[in-house]
């Protein structure tokens, strides 16, 4: 008798791609699209827990900010306009990121000349409401914000928290330096 369950090929299914994602409003129905963010934290940080035991917190938090880049790069490829102006990605980018509950972010610097900046991002997901422990802790962010940047300009940033809700800031800050 032939085996009616299809096995899927773990290597396929851990590649990720944006139609991996699914169908979220058709699958969760009655509960919709929206969770709370206790349960995404509860995920990030269990899962930073248990990388940062496996490899050590440097590199536990080198694989959060190549996780953040898969990220940023495919929310712009896929949701943003990567084709207008300046002004008008961040405006589009500012939006999105409010839509979607990820955090209030303002560009508070811009130099054309190097493309370096300093981005805020306010009310964020990952650590707005943390207890104070004078550290940085978002390694996500920074990927996210280089991924968004690298599909949008083509350049490839360095994106560094340089405060954070964590350390005693009410706000994120991430300073962002084009690299060759």
């Amino acid at each position: 008798m032939d085996n009616i369950f299809k096995k899927t090929s773990v290597e396929t299914h851990n590649i990720f791609t944006w139609e991996n994602l699914g169908d979220i409003k058709g699958g969760r129905g009655d509960l919709g699209e929206e969770m709370p963010v206790l349960v995404y934290r509860l995920l990030q940080f269990t899962m930073l827990d248990i990388l940062t035991k496996e490899y050590g917190a440097e590199k536990a938090n080198e694989l959060f900010r190549d996780a953040g880049f898969l990220a940023g790069s495919e929310l712009a490829a896929n949701i943003l306009d990567l084709t207008v102006d300046l002004a008008t990605f961040i405006v589009n980018l500012q939006q999105t990121l409010v839509d979607l509950k990820i955090g209030i972010l303002r560009m508070e610097a811009f130099d054309p000349e190097t493309g370096n900046l300093i981005l805020t991002v306010g009310q964020d997901l990952d650590c707005s409401g943390l207890p104070i422990t004078n550290e940085s802790v978002c390694y996500y962010d920074e990927g996210f914000i280089a991924g968004i940047l690298k599909a949008y300009t083509g350049k490839n940033y360095d994106v560094r928290e340089i405060d954070c809700w964590a350390s005693g800031d009410r706000t994120c800050r991430f300073s962002g330096v084009v690299v060759d």
